[in-house]
């Protein structure tokens, strides 16, 4: 089944459905969400994305994020995604959203509406290696600092 993404507009209203592939490719406004888990001494739970994505492969990115699909509110994909992907599920609190459009090298654009919700986890993950290459654990401010050193080794949205 080809996954479709939900086209909105900048109010975060539904105006369609369209295969992802082809909403990259037209740079098409579209929902989507990142989940950013914690653990107690403040750490947070990164990944490193599969080498055979096709967009940003390879890169670290926060815990996981996707697209919800149509009928499911933000913390049902969350949920979702972070189970499929981390092999873990939590509460998750949705805490803000922001719109961003970011072009890629292989012509593709990412323009979402992305709602970032953030939860707590103390164990380690059981990752899928369809979709993670690899996490860990690091502190925000580390994590901040190596953006500005190394930008090119984490995604446009982390």
């Amino acid at each position: 089944m080809e996954e479709k993404v939900i086209l909105v507009d900048q109010n975060d209203n539904p105006i369609g459905l369209m295969p992802k592939l082809e909403a990259h490719q037209k740079a098409l406004l579209h929902r989507a969400f990142s989940v950013f888990i914690m653990n107690e001494k403040g750490e947070m739970m990164l990944q490193k994305r599969a080498l055979h994505k096709y967009h940003s492969p390879g890169l670290w990115t926060n815990t996981c994020c996707s697209h919800q699909r149509e009928n499911e509110t933000n913390v049902e994909a969350g949920k979702r995604r972070l189970q499929e992907e981390m092999g873990f599920v939590t509460d998750l609190q949705e805490v803000f959203s922001f719109i961003y459009k970011a072009p890629f090298d292989n012509g593709l654009t990412e323009h979402e509406l992305d709602h970032v919700m953030i939860g707590f986890y103390e164990q380690n993950p059981v990752i899928n290696s369809e979709e993670v290459a690899d996490w860990k654990w690091e502190f925000p401010e580390n994590v901040k600092a190596d953006i500005l050193q190394n930008p090119q080794v984490y995604t446009e949205w982390v």
